[in-house]
């Protein structure tokens, strides 16, 4: 019998792992599709609920503990043996001390020792080393002027006592020293989203068919209204045969629903090759960005403003709306989800598509 090589995994997929179970994914489902022991998603669980890491070092054992603390109290002991005859010294030699054993302590233990901040250090290090030499003609023309002059004024007086600089480099120099002039005036800036703006393009090109099994996926959301409010639809389509791989329902359009709708997947996601939406910030943010990270699943967002782009998922959508949503009237969220869960079963198993040639998805696949 050959030996199982053996598997390393990262900091990210354990997390997304753990996150899988957390958000409501049997284990048995994360078992198999993941190739993964029982001991082994135990431990990751067991590491993200005591310590909220799966770094050796935070899941030490309490005498582990000590014995690193006892080590590093004697590293400080020999430090401040050293360092300490410096502690009655001007502020500049601590700070010329504290660089010359940079490489020796750590820098923020002989700050403490030397009684002087971090910031501070590294801001007099800073000076000592950049120190614009108009620093000074800037700071004095502001002072003797009320601290009412700008980098325009300065540039000016600047200039009748033969200095020439550009109102860059005067502005550099007061927001270093903090200079503000008394008529600025805090603005409100209109926040731009780059959702749009995102540099990732669109990959999938168009080409809707003649896909390998989850090759590439397409997703959208739509709503529809429960009982007095609204609520939203999110669900993952496997271009090869057009099967809804993954759904989910909520309250709020956000990219919590979306990651719901990838842990209702019952494949490995690594299987997947390229996932592709609209730019909607549901879809662009740190969550799902994180996801697709893990797994290795290559982004794809359609041009913005051009539906066309993600026709599929939005032909899908417009099927969802005639054939299930306009025939229906919801009370409840549990309502909606035993009604959505039949109807999606029926559109993969029953559902005819002129796309696969008047089969559904399922009849589809064993097809091939």
């Amino acid at each position: 019998m050959s030996k199982r090589n053996r598997r390393t995994f990262t900091e990210a997929f354990k997390t997304q792992i753990v996150n899988l179970y957390l958000s409501g994914k049997k284990k048995s489902e994360i078992l198999r599709e993941y190739d993964l022991h029982t001991v082994t998603l135990n431990r990751w669980i067991a590491q993200h609920e005591s310590s909220g890491s799966f770094k050796e070092k935070d899941n030490r054992t309490i005498e582990e503990k000590e014995l690193i603390e006892l080590r590093k109290r004697n590293q400080q002991l020999e430090m401040e043996n050293e360092i300490f005859k410096a502690s009655s010294a001007d502020y500049g030699t601590k700070v010329k001390i504290i660089r010359q054993n940079k490489d020796k302590y750590p820098i923020s233990a002989m700050c403490k020792i030397l009684n002087i901040s971090r910031s501070n250090y590294y801001n007099y290090k800073d000076k000592i080393e950049d120190k614009d030499p108009l620093t000074d003609e800037v700071i004095n023309i502001f002072r003797d002027n009320k601290k009412t002059y700008g980098a325009r004024r300065i540039k000016a007086k600047l200039e009748e006592k033969g200095y020439t600089a550009s109102r860059r480099r005067i502005g550099r120099i007061m927001a270093e020293e903090g200079l503000v002039s008394v008529y600025t005036k805090a603005q409100y800036k209109v926040y731009k989203s780059k959702v749009n703006e995102s540099e990732v393009g669109n990959e999938l090109d168009r080409e809707f068919n003649d896909r390998d099994p989850l090759e590439a996926i397409v997703s959208d959301l739509t709503y529809v209204r429960v009982g007095n409010r609204w609520h939203y639809i999110c669900t993952i389509m496997d271009l090869y045969n057009r099967e809804i791989i993954g759904y989910s329902i909520g309250p709020n359009k956000n990219a919590q629903l979306v990651y719901k709708a990838f842990i209702s997947i019952k494949h490995d996601l690594s299987l997947v090759g390229l996932f592709h939406t609209d730019r909607g910030k549901e879809f662009i943010n740190e969550q799902i960005e994180a996801l697709l990270s893990t797994f290795d699943i290559k982004r794809s967002l359609s041009h913005k403003g051009t539906p066309y782009d993600n026709a599929v998922a939005e032909a899908n959508f417009k099927s969802l709306k005639f054939e299930f949503v306009y025939q229906n009237k919801f009370e409840s969220l549990e309502e909606l989800e035993r009604e959505l869960g039949g109807h999606v079963w029926w559109y993969n198993n029953e559902r005819l598509h002129s796309s696969l040639g008047y089969k559904s998805p399922v009849s589809y696949s064993k097809l091939m």
